[in-house]
């Protein structure tokens, strides 16, 4: 198990932004954005590197190597049964204890502005066939970040990234204030357990329509919060967001990717944590999570994208993110 010791930070700036990054889980640690003439974190983090050795909510992590869940910690591959690693009940989250999140990653410098994490999981890790090789670069180009996730495997394997910040945007209870924009017309359906049923159901009527914006608490006023994988548009335009924040300080965020789902999480059953950033509280509905990544359980929903990754169509997944003061 990783020590405090073993726990490496990076510290990007550029043009008054500052991103702190660290080896443990390829974790982004803190982004600092200007506003006002201040400086204001927008994700939620620790203050001491250490406190992510223990590490709950997944904050800031990259998750791996499937993130999000899989019913019954089970699957099957090419007539073979896998059993993973259970970590929520009967279910795997996030790849397990014993995920992405959780490992050191190896960790070099690519300019000034951007860092290249690397780790290889063995074969059978968490229960997942073959060896993985995983690679992510960090990109500071002034307002926006990037996120280049990509994997290789030497034999058939699920793969399913994603980068699990909390976004805060210097705002108190941001999961009830913001608005929030999403393209998306239909959701996967969940269980009690939040396991999705295998159906797509369209947004329309129902609070989970973000398509125009809403704000949060407007949009669901009882507080039953939203942990849902969103199903992005076939076909979009690429320049189009898939999603966006808009804060009332008018820190505005938005997010690009090329995955077909967008899992968020509104932070509700976020617990009160202490060791935060100065000027924020990690609290629930402190901070968002806005995941584009492939679905959850698709290994076991055949009329969901396919996750399996071989030797010849390796892994990748581009997100950037964009967060700044819209100008008045």
């Amino acid at each position: 198990m990783p020590r405090a010791g073993d726990i490496r930070e990076f510290r990007l700036e550029d043009g008054g932004v500052a991103l702190s990054l660290l080896n443990l889980g390829c974790i982004t640690r803190g982004w600092w954005v200007p506003l006002g003439g201040t400086s204001v974190p927008v994700v939620l983090g620790f203050d001491d590197p250490a406190e992510y050795l223990q590490n709950p909510t997944y904050m800031g992590v990259i998750a791996g190597r499937v993130a999000n869940r899989i019913g019954g910690a089970r699957f099957s591959l090419d007539g073979r049964d896998h059993r993973l690693t259970a970590n929520e009940g009967a279910n795997q989250l996030h790849g397990g204890a014993g995920g992405l999140h959780s490992r050191i990653w190896q960790a070099e410098t690519e300019g000034a502005r951007a860092v290249r994490f690397t780790y290889v999981s063995p074969d059978g890790e968490e229960g997942y066939p073959g060896r993985a090789s995983f690679e992510v670069t960090v990109r500071l180009d002034g307002a926006r970040v990037t996120y280049d996730m990509a994997a290789t495997v030497d034999r058939p394997t699920p793969i399913n990234m994603a980068q699990h910040s909390y976004y805060s945007l210097g705002t108190e209870h941001l999961s009830r204030a913001a608005r929030f924009t999403c393209p998306a017309d239909r959701y996967t359906p969940v269980d009690s357990s939040l396991i999705p049923t295998g159906d797509i159901a369209p947004v329309k009527s129902t609070r989970h329509d973000f398509r125009a914006g809403a704000v949060l608490v407007e949009a669901d006023p009882e507080g039953m919060g939203t942990d849902l994988n969103f199903v992005l548009p076939e076909g979009r335009d690429p320049a189009r967001p898939v999603a966006e924040l808009l804060a009332p300080n008018g820190l505005h965020l938005r997010m690009w990717s090329d995955q077909p789902g967008l899992q968020v999480y509104t932070g509700h059953g976020l617990p009160n944590l202490r060791s935060a950033h100065a000027g924020q509280r990690i609290a629930p509905w402190a901070g968002i999570a806005l995941e584009p990544q492939g679905f959850p359980n698709a290994v076991n929903c055949p009329t969901f994208p396919s996750i399996i990754v071989t030797p010849e169509q390796p892994y990748h997944q581009r997100l950037t993110v964009e967060i700044m003061e819209v100008p008045e």
